[in-house]
């Protein structure tokens, strides 16, 4: 006798738009399980009944085999007595509250969609729109909720009877997939020229003749407009570069295939996953020597940023180019991607030579993230499409509903409810207007979306911060304020589902300190509610203020003063005139403005054309096999400080006797994190703390993270760094977050 069994079935999590149903009536239907599956106000309920084993494997295979967009959070399951129920049916949904569905992120083409894209029988074949319940535009695309086509930008695309049935038949891979769509009844490319005139042709043999030919095509892709030339094109580069004002910052690099990717770069498996994953992010690998790319693509720098095809629109550009092309953000400098069509053709007008875009709306503007390999782990630099806005889960909930402002440059914002934290995509800077008007409309957007009101607004100390100024500025909530440095590590805590206390190191440029100096190279001891100010970087002036950011040889001179024996980068610059300002200047701790120091030093770089340059081409100036190191002193008081004076006058004597400058390099980033180790080892003995959290933007430099790492733990300590969220600000909003809710558990 068979064995009946009846369980009603809870999914919370990305379950929603992502053809999570339609798996859900296949798996039953091939189980013979009888029941029903719908949408609730916060993920799906199944009903399910049948054969003992048939339940129990399907409980195995709900989790093991879902859909490649879903993304399961939890899973409920309760007995209930069989109902004899007959057949298997996708029910409508049956809202009992207020909507809270997650909405998915751009997800990569499918290989499923892939196939059909390249095969000349299917009606989609070359098709730049085709897309399915596992792949395809869903964030930047979405009005609104519930998810469905009408609060889309599809909702001007009405189905072909062909499309229809597929959208409607429970069986098809296309089941309420809601761009679902083709040639007869979707979206529709065109090549226009820099005036904005329509060209004759196959849009996208058009746009290739132009790539090979150097011109600069902009290319609307799925979160915004890409400016794009042949990657070996020295020419081409240096032209866009030029145009796009664009003085060094490296660009990245779009490859048809792994193949391709190989022949540029050092590929393992580990990068693999990466590139071949479902947000296709941008990743930061070691360039190959020799390796064909223009030398205006990435300038002084041993990486390249490379990506995969991402839309069946990328796939046919890069099959019919037939070689790599440079992708990068369709902008000027210092503002935001473009994203509307009017507003690509006004503001790339003079960069672009011609455009390829499509009348599919983008609803929300999104960059391509950015990740890298690092200590054994990747790090996400740059969160934005591909994972945004899936939420991270919390280890602990918010008791009341928070919305943190973030940080000012890199800026992110965040909201959190309940276990969930949705951290916003990339933002950019605020001092830009357009930007700040996209931070404001996207905290509106995520608030409509999510179904959150917030009650707690956390922001930054700097009162001139502009995302503090627009805290300040919402009515009815109460403020919270949070230190800059004790942000960074809530957020490693908050990736990490830590709850501390632990001693954090935060290293990067600039933050507020209580005390009224600029802090950025901390040793806290730190949990979620409060920090501790235990040590820092001795500090310095910064001769003429923010001057001295843009210009790294005033570090230098703040730094070595009149210990200059011949120096070249004192007979470079007006030496004499920063010592001068160096008393009225303000004083500061940061660890970017010693690795300023020290590259301006070694002739790495005198002048900065984008934020923290110099620390990058340091790092890439370095030999990363090289195991001196340099000795900072540590001292005791009050509070511990470290003697960045001790690795920059170090670095200066090797230098003046002649030593490599990549040698030099190489030590004093081993010196630094020697130093921070020692520290710890100090503060272990005070406080009997054995974990240590590394933030800030100075951990997303490898060479610097990978020593600190390894000699920590060397050390005997625990050591927390980041992975879901930014070391640098833009993983503030998550840290601010954390604090909020923890404040308000408390």
């Amino acid at each position: 006798m068979t064995t009946l069994k009846r369980v009603d079935v809870h999914v919370e999590g990305v379950v929603q738009g992502v053809g999570f149903r339609p798996f859900v009536h296949s798996l039953a239907r091939r189980l013979g399980l009888a029941g029903r599956v719908h949408n609730d106000v916060d993920g799906v309920h199944i009903e399910v009944e049948g054969a003992l084993a048939g339940v129990e494997e399907f409980l195995t295979a709900l989790e093991r085999d879902a859909p490649a967009l879903s993304e399961i959070e939890r899973v409920t399951v309760v007995s209930a007595r069989p109902t004899g129920h007959n057949g298997f049916t996708i029910a409508a949904g049956l809202p009992s509250g207020p909507l809270r569905p997650l909405v998915r992120a751009d997800g990569a083409t499918c290989d499923d969609c892939l196939r059909e894209l390249a095969d000349p029988a299917d009606r989609r074949h070359r098709y730049p729109f085709i897309n399915c319940a596992n792949c395809g535009p869903r964030f930047t695309i979405v009005r609104g909720v519930p998810y469905d086509r009408p609060l889309t930008t599809m909702a001007g695309f009405g189905m072909c009877q062909t499309c229809a049935a597929e959208y409607h038949d429970p069986g098809n891979r296309r089941h309420r997939a809601q761009p679902t769509c083709c040639p007869a009844c979707g979206p529709r490319l065109r090549l226009r020229d820099a005036r904005g005139t329509e060209l004759c042709g196959d849009p996208i043999a058009g746009a290739v003749t132009l790539l090979r030919a150097g011109r600069v095509v902009a290319i609307k892709g799925l979160g915004g407009f890409h400016l794009a030339v042949p990657a070996a094109d020295e020419r081409a580069a240096a032209q866009l570069r030029g145009r796009k004002h664009r003085e060094e910052q490296p660009f990245a690099v779009m490859v048809a295939d792994l193949g391709q990717a190989r022949r540029l770069c050092e590929i393992d498996e580990h990068a693999t996953e990466l590139l071949t994953g479902r947000a296709r992010p941008i990743v930061l690998l070691p360039r190959l020597p020799g390796a064909p790319v223009a030398a205006s693509v990435a300038p002084a720098t041993r990486s390249l940023g490379l990506m995969l095809p991402y839309t069946a629109l990328h796939h046919l550009l890069l099959a019919e180019l037939a070689e790599p092309m440079v992708l990068t953000g369709g902008n000027v400098s210092g503002e935001p991607i473009a994203y509307e069509d009017d507003d690509a053709l006004t503001r790339l007008s003079g960069i672009a030579d011609a455009f390829l875009i499509h009348d599919r709306p983008i609803h929300v503007r999104a960059d391509d993230s950015v990740v890298r390999p690092m200590a054994g782990e990747v790090t996400v630099l740059r969160r934005a499409r591909g994972y945004a806005p899936e939420p991270l889960a919390m280890r602990w909930p918010a008791p009341r509903p928070v919305l943190a402002c973030g940080a000012e440059l890199k800026s992110t914002f965040c909201l959190a409810e309940g276990r969930r934290a949705f951290v916003s995509q990339h933002i950019g800077n605020l001092e830009n207007h357009e930007t700040l008007r996209s931070f404001v409309e996207s905290i509106d957007h995520f608030c409509g979306l999510f179904g959150i009101r917030p009650e707690v607004v956390a922001h930054d100390l700097h009162p001139g911060y502009l995302s503090t100024r627009h805290a300040m500025e919402i009515h009815g909530v109460e403020l919270l304020g949070v230190q800059h440095h004790h942000a960074h590590i809530a957020s490693c805590l908050a990736d990490n589902g830590d709850p501390g206390p632990v001693l954090g190191v935060a290293l990067d440029g600039l933050g507020h300190g209580p005390d009224g100096t600029l802090w950025g190279g901390e040793f806290l001891r730190a949990d979620l509610t409060s920090f501790e100010r235990l040590g820092h970087l001795a500090q310095v002036p910064m001769p003429g203020g923010s001057a001295a950011v843009r210009q790294p040889w005033r570090m230098t001179a703040a730094y070595l003063g009149d210990d200059h024996p011949g120096l070249d980068v004192a007979r470079r610059n007006p030496w004499t005139d920063a010592l001068r300002l160096a008393p009225a200047s303000p004083l500061t701790s940061s660890a970017a403005r010693l690795f300023d120091a020290v590259a301006a030093l070694l002739g790495v770089r005198d002048k900065i054309t984008y934020a923290g340059q110099a620390v990058v081409e340091l790092e890439q100036h370095a030999d990363p096999a090289e195991r001196g190191t340099y000795e900072a002193g540590i001292t005791h008081g009050d509070l511990l400080v470290v003697e960045g004076a001790d690795l920059v006058r170090a670095a200066a004597a090797d230098l003046a006797a002649g030593a490599c400058t990549r040698a030099i390099a190489g030590r004093f980033h081993n010196g630094l994190a020697d130093a921070v180790t020692r520290a710890c080892d100090t503060l272990r003995k005070a406080t009997g703390l054995t974990t240590v959290a590394l933030s800030g933007g100075m951990f997303q430099n490898a060479l610097l993270l990978e020593a600190t790492v390894a000699r920590l733990r060397a050390a005997g300590f625990r050591v927390l760094k980041h992975v879901r969220v930014p070391p640098g600000d833009g993983g503030v909003s998550l840290g601010q977050a954390a604090v909020a809710a923890a404040r308000d558990r408390a």
